[in-house]
């Protein structure tokens, strides 16, 4: 029996990130699939940052 992995980005927030990144387009178009894996890397970076300063906010 396989699990299923819990979302820990919404897909808005992802959304919102690749179009902060300049690679909502290519999402829309053709998936995550055909984004970069440096573009993926920096999603992750700015989620992080993004999540730094709402808990500095605090």
């Amino acid at each position: 029996m396989s699990r299923r992995r819990s979302r820990v980005m919404s897909d808005k927030l992802k959304y919102e990130l690749a179009k902060e990144l300049g690679v909502a387009d290519t999402v829309s178009r053709e998936g995550w699939g055909s984004v970069s894996s440096r573009n993926c890397g920096n999603l992750v970076k700015l989620a992080l940052e993004r999540a730094e300063r709402t808990l500095n906010e605090r």
